[in-house]
């Protein structure tokens, strides 16, 4: 690794995989450095299904979806919280990924059953992301790239404005790589417990991190220590409901519960505290995580009956089962009349008109109860009852490194670094600082993993 190297990628997941690709397409000479090994390769990529893009015609769909209405969806979940520039940006080259992605070796599959209504804006990969990240490196080490396995970018040399050299841990050996341009695709910091707790507290240790363990965010941290500019909230996330039970790294996709909007929420003393039925799933599944981050000792439950136990998708873990309400509390260890109270309430307030439709925004809806419910409100009045236990499950966080719209890392109050850019989780926050759309993290890596690959082979 003494030779000089024309691009270098730190992160070995979907955004990285597409910079290299873009780079090494290009001629350059590209060393991808990995943080897992070969089997445990892809960080955070390994667990996705599928990516939401922009398309008129589309066979892998069932409609088209415009800029427009993909536009309207994302200022919707950030509430207008967005650099609208760059989010205009990755919509409009979301037309293209399709194309990208099949390049590359990616095949699809129809869309899966359940609560996240994406057959018409959103299409999976077959395998998953382990299958599309697989496809991945085999391309990239088709076109030359060099993969450095089980190592981890832990500094970067820059001087004034221009990138030299990273520094990489690799087991018990640390040496410097040299390179004439850097791509910054190594994920947030939900991973380092340390730097979490920064900014939550003690309840950061109640967190579940849904994805890989390898996410600290060392190369972030260097980079902002050389004057990268920090954007997004430290505090926000993709965070969403997990199991309880699940394991405190990557438990991925597998983990998450989606039946939120077929019951109630409550938290620990067994009070609902927020509108289950707010919007279709996709567009507010994303929000229950901070929701019960913020409950008492980062807890809540899920309860449902038989009338809609079976209309989500299935679960990793199983739920407590009872025949009462009171035999439901005890199991889950809340106050039963407490519980039985909020049951009671919810039941009495439940406009039921006998036109429940999960797949739409339906009439059932709650009268004069706060918080309201707004859709799918059905009582909940059929035994046997069932109860999730939920803790926030992070995915990556929003906090990241400043880019313009060729993914060039921007410096605070200085002209941008020369040869720097960032991809993917490292500069989510750009355009997420709050709320997600299922499916877009994978166009943002895409986007800008193929746009930063590109540019920065422009530069060498």
């Amino acid at each position: 690794m003494q030779e000089t190297w024309d691009v270098i990628v730190a992160g070995g997941g979907n955004a990285g995989l597409s910079a290299a690709i873009s780079a090494a397409s290009k001629g350059r000479r590209v060393l991808l450095i990995e943080r897992g090994d070969e089997a445990s390769r892809g960080g955070n990529s390994k667990y996705t299904r599928d990516i939401r893009y922009a398309h008129d015609h589309d066979a892998i769909t069932t409609g088209r979806y415009s800029e427009a209405e993909f536009l309207e969806d994302l200022l919707g979940v950030t509430l207008g919280k967005t650099n609208l520039e760059l989010a205009k940006f990755v919509i409009k080259e979301s037309f293209g990924v399709k194309e990208f992605m099949e390049d590359n070796g990616v095949l699809w599959q129809k869309p899966l059953k359940g609560t996240l209504h994406l057959a018409r804006t959103n299409a999976f990969f077959l395998g998953g992301g382990k299958a599309l990240v697989n496809a991945y490196y085999a391309r990239a080490q088709k076109l030359g790239v060099k993969v450095m396995y089980s190592a981890a970018v832990q500094d970067a040399v820059i001087e004034e404005d221009t990138f030299r050299s990273v520094v990489v841990q690799s087991g018990d050996k640390t040496q410097t790589i040299i390179g004439k341009a850097l791509v910054a695709a190594s994920g947030g910091f939900e991973s380092n417990a340390a730097w979490l707790e920064e900014y939550w507290g003690e309840a950061s240790r109640n967190f579940v991190v849904r994805g890989c363990a390898y996410n600290d965010g060392l190369l972030m941290r260097a980079l902002f220590k050389n004057s990268a500019l920090p954007v997004g909230d430290p505090r926000d996330a993709h965070m969403v409901l997990v199991d309880a039970r699940s394991p405190r790294f990557d438990g991925g996709i597998v983990t998450r519960v989606d039946s939120v909007p077929f019951g109630i929420v409550i938290n620990v003393d067994g009070k609902r505290f927020y509108d289950e039925g707010e919007e279709l799933w996709p567009k507010r599944y994303a929000i229950w995580g901070r929701l019960t981050a913020e409950q008492p000792s980062q807890m809540s439950f899920s309860i449902v009956d038989s009338k809609t136990v079976g209309l989500f998708l299935p679960t990793t873990f199983p739920p407590h089962r009872a025949n009462s309400i009171v035999e439901l509390a005890n199991k889950i260890a809340v106050e039963p009349r407490g519980l039985v109270e909020t049951v009671q309430e919810f039941n009495s307030h439940v406009a039921d008109d006998g036109r429940f439709n999960p797949g739409i925004l339906d009439s059932c809806h709650t009268d004069g109860l706060r918080p309201p419910k707004s859709h799918w409100a059905l009582p909940i009045d059929s035994p046997p009852f069932y109860a999730y236990p939920l803790m926030p499950g992070i995915t990556f966080t929003y906090m990241g490194l400043g880019v313009d719209g060729s993914g060039r890392v921007l410096r605070r109050g200085r002209s941008p670094f020369r040869n720097v850019f960032a991809a993917g989780e490292n500069m989510m926050g750009n355009i997420l600082t709050k709320g997600y759309l299922a499916g877009f993290g994978m166009t943002i890596g895409t986007v800008f993993g193929k746009v930063a690959g590109e540019q920065a082979s422009s530069v060498v």
